[in-house]
């Protein structure tokens, strides 16, 4: 029998904005705590990651600001709220080195991508510090030269 391949994770969202306005130094996989609703919205790819970011609030982390856009043929039953408060699901050591991070050091806790892990959604979030306006400049300067860089190299 052949093993089964390890697939690799789908990317529903992902957050672009995010590694150009922040240093990330660490990465983390967390899950979230969901409604029926969101799930078969997140299926469909109806999301958008850019305005959103994490609050560690009593010793648990949030996701504030994701949009999940309801579908229209939702239940009528329910009321959807498309930027609700979200709670993360991490373990308790990760949590424990968030909450040094954000509190003690000035990081920033920021919304990488959404993307599916067996059968999961899991949000991957980036521990970084906001770049400044020349750190940028510089991060734009180096795209610039590698598209140059890779045009050159193909004629």
């Amino acid at each position: 029998m052949a093993k089964a391949k390890k697939k690799s994770p789908a990317l529903i969202a992902q957050n672009k904005k995010a590694r150009f306005e922040f240093q990330i130094e660490e990465d983390f996989e967390a899950g979230l705590a969901l409604e029926g609703w969101e799930v078969k919205s997140l299926r469909e790819g109806k999301v958008q990651l850019t305005e959103s970011y994490a609050v560690i609030k009593d010793g648990e982390a949030y996701l504030f600001g994701a949009h999940i856009i309801p579908l229209v043929s939702a239940s009528t039953h329910i009321n959807p709220d498309p930027t609700r408060t979200r709670k993360l699901l991490l373990h308790r050591n990760e949590l424990d080195k968030m909450i040094g991070a954000v509190e003690r050091k000035g990081y920033t806790l920021v919304p990488l991508n959404l993307h599916w892990k067996n059968g999961r959604v899991k949000l991957q979030l980036g521990l970084g510090k906001g770049k400044k306006k020349h750190d940028k400049r510089a991060t734009e300067k180096d795209r610039d030269w590698q598209r140059q860089k890779e045009r050159l190299l193909k004629h």
